[in-house]
């Protein structure tokens, strides 16, 4: 049992970051089949990929109005999140990490999503909308297009760059996988013109995700800038200098939790398990957006406060 709570100890990015529920459950029980899957031989791509298909399941399960297809939905894409915290568990304790695998973890859940979303569209399209005497038609794929490809996707991106920006002054640079527009374009300009298909699409779109989680927080480029110039290295940052960044930040991790899994997908199984699924997409720009306001408003107004 000791050697069991060491392992997933081992598994967390760090207490700060982790969400109660994934601590108490999703991590354990990732950790279990994560065990399973190494004696088995299997790769974390694989059950990257298997949790694509299992999420895949779960948007055609929500495409039906009957409770026990709902149900259905429900495990599987719990199922499908189980995976995505064993892959990544799976890779931490193997040290096998490889850049397919940065790409796949993070499509994999992009393709849940989507497939819900598609699911609760073509579900509603001939079902009135409620109040009213119109039927949804357009205007459900509308409302679903707006919640999933602009704010599902802005949400989840200034998420993780708050996430790693936190492990960076609490771990450092080996504990965070904190990454720079500049960085990542240097490396893509030095590959090779031929092969390395693979890194060329990475590196493209990776390039693309931190110039945009940069563009969106102005007053923390301002302050890293300083930070960088005076530390260029974060293991020589002063102790009592991280430990004030992490205390003023670790309250804001609560709401990086609630923007990525488990308070949406809680609200997608409400929806559709209740007859409803329209609530999910309109939580998503109503509560999910006005949380994303705060959580940035705050964060900047902390680092244009901060003092090098």
């Amino acid at each position: 049992m000791e050697k069991f709570k060491d392992l997933l100890q081992a598994s967390f990015k760090s207490n700060d970051t982790e969400e109660w529920l994934d601590v108490y459950f999703t991590r354990p029980i990732g950790l279990v089949f994560a065990l399973m899957w190494i004696k088995l031989g299997a790769t974390p791509n694989f059950v990257t990929i298997l949790s694509m298909f299992l999420g895949a399941g779960a948007g055609y399960c929500f495409y039906h109005t009957e409770l026990w297809w709902n149900v259905g939905g429900v495990v599987l894409m719990m199922l499908a999140n189980f995976c995505d915290s064993t892959d990544g568990q799976m890779a931490r304790l193997t040290n096998h990490k490889t850049l397919i695998g940065r790409m796949l973890d993070g499509f994999a859940s992009d393709v849940w999503y989507f497939c819900c979303y598609l699911g609760i569209c073509l579900r509603l399209w001939s079902q009135p909308i409620p109040f009213t005497n119109m039927e949804w038609g357009l205007w459900i794929f509308l409302l679903c297009a707006y919640a999933g490809f602009y704010w599902h996707a802005r949400q989840c991106q200034l998420a993780d760059y708050y996430r790693q920006i936190h492990l960076y002054f609490l771990k450092g640079e080996e504990g965070s996988e904190l990454a720079s527009y500049a960085q990542q374009k240097q490396i893509y300009d030095s590959l090779p013109e031929k092969g390395a298909f693979w890194d060329h699409v990475f590196y493209y779109f990776y390039m693309g995700w931190c110039r945009k989680q940069e563009k969106n927080t102005p007053e923390f480029q301002r302050f890293f800038a300083k930070v960088k110039a005076k530390w260029p290295d974060a293991s020589d940052m002063p102790a009592d200098f991280r430990e004030h960044f992490r205390q003023r930040s670790l309250p804001l991790m609560k709401y990086t939790n609630i923007l990525t899994h488990n308070t949406r997908a809680t609200m997608l199984f409400i929806g559709c398990m209740a007859n409803v699924p329209w609530i999910y997409p309109l939580f998503e720009v109503t509560v999910l957006v006005a949380i994303y306001y705060y959580m940035k408003g705050t964060h900047e107004r902390m680092c244009k406060n901060m003092t090098v």
